[in-house]
């Protein structure tokens, strides 16, 4: 077919139909907007169709000047690594990976968990991403080997049940090595306290990582950087440029603190990848000697753009906006009598439901009406066994008005599929 033909078919069977996370209106999970820089920026890294698994080339220096720049972010030092991912379930594996061999040995790359007697131990909070427990299946592991921990009132990990857990641990026989804070849990946006984390892992000389998949960024955010606090002890923290960062996809990321230890768990030796000191097989170390990919594409080039046109400024007031709509959110929630707030509002997602009988099976229905209407769409999760109606407030273009289609449009739904029986 001739492109302008295909183009059409692009414009008529798939443009239209796509999940549409760049309207103002969608609010489902947590998708970034993107951006038009990024856009160009996908264009011309499209164009250079460099891979960036390694080899002494410019597009090499433009993630190494990122992470740079992310080392600074979050207070890390000069031997920190970094590396582009596709998003934040790759990012905490490749933490888990990390802090496996610092525990086990960079041996176990070798002879495998097997040669070795300990039985490894992780936690992280029951509200948790699922990828946590799927790292550690993918490590080797298993998902049993990770303990759940009970959440407080505001649904961050309870640090008295963590300390009680490691002790059982201990006494029974296994080695804790790993715990995974979140910082911005997928359901309500919760952000564990890091501080008291650190302080835990560093006594009892576990890994720390933190899951800030989307409020990791809240750092560049001056009014919310301070629910951080503790996040600049971890030893890896995982996040995604594509979500608060406004990245088109994917841009995921992983920080280490100790660079010489992220690279031993990865690094490989081969014929093909001998390094050289002048020519294009200089420039070692390399990307692919921090993780799995040789082949990577230039994820790099569209977060320079963005960080060099719209700056951490102007990307830290875009969180802050998405913040004070949920708070706006959660306000109008209040004054409604036929609605409900399931949990409380850290950050930029609003958990509620519109209050009748067969509550739970009215507010799924509803979320699917209200993504069926084309005016907003949320999602669903449960908060503590109740279905909820889920708002992610994330993309820049969202506003004011959108958040006022929301309750109007929920209240309506919700009059209509419980025949006003509430």
């Amino acid at each position: 077919m001739a492109l302008p033909e295909v183009h059409d078919l692009f414009m008529k069977q798939v443009l239209p139909y796509t999940v549409g996370n760049t309207h103002p209106g969608f609010m489902g999970w947590v998708h970034g907007g993107g951006n038009p820089v990024g856009m160009l920026a996908e264009m011309l890294a499209a164009g250079l169709n460099a891979n960036l698994g390694g080899r002494d080339q410019i597009p090499l220096e433009v993630e190494r000047q990122v992470t740079a720049w992310v080392r600074d972010l979050f207070g890390f030092p000069l031997g920190a690594s970094g590396l582009f991912v596709t998003g934040t379930s790759q990012a905490n594996l490749i933490g888990v990976l990390v802090a496996r061999a610092t525990a086990l040995g960079v041996e176990v790359r070798r002879s495998g968990l097997s040669a070795d007697g300990r039985r490894l131990v992780a936690y992280t909070s029951a509200d948790a991403h699922c990828s946590i427990a799927q790292a550690m299946d993918v490590a080797g592991l298993g998902t049993a080997a990770l303990r759940m921990i009970d959440v407080d009132d505001l649904h961050r990990m309870d640090v008295t049940a963590l300390e009680c857990a490691i002790a059982t641990d201990r006494e029974q026989g296994y080695t804790p090595f790993f715990i995974a804070a979140s910082a911005g849990t997928v359901d309500v946006g919760a952000i564990d306290p890091m501080v008291a984390l650190a302080e835990i892992a560093h006594r009892e000389g576990l890994w720390l990582h933190v899951d800030g998949a989307y409020a990791a960024l809240a750092i560049l955010a001056p009014d919310i950087a301070p629910l951080l606090a503790g996040i600049e002890q971890a030893d890896s923290i995982a996040f995604d440029f594509h979500k608060w960062g406004q990245a088109p996809y994917d841009a995921g990321f992983i920080l280490v603190r100790d660079g010489a230890r992220h690279e031993a768990t990865f690094a490989a030796q081969s014929a093909y990848l001998k390094r050289a000191t002048r020519g294009m097989a200089a420039g070692s170390p390399w990307p692919c000697d921090f993780g799995t990919d040789l082949s990577r594409g230039f994820r790099a080039l569209k977060v320079w753009f963005a960080l060099k046109v719209y700056g951490a400024a102007q990307m830290g007031a875009v969180i802050s906006h998405t913040c004070k709509l949920a708070r706006q959110l959660e306000q109008r929630i209040n004054r409604e009598a036929e609605l409900e707030l399931l949990a409380p509002v850290a950050l930029n997602v609003v958990c509620f439901r519109y209050r009748c009988n067969n509550a739970d099976q009215v507010n799924a229905d509803i979320v699917v009406a209200l993504q069926e209407s084309g005016i907003v769409a949320p999602s669903t999760t449960t908060v503590r066994g109740a279905v909820a109606i889920r708002a992610a407030i994330v993309n820049h273009r969202t506003q004011a008005e959108d958040i006022d289609a929301l309750v109007e449009t929920t209240l309506d739904f919700g009059r209509t599929l419980s025949c006003g029986d509430h």
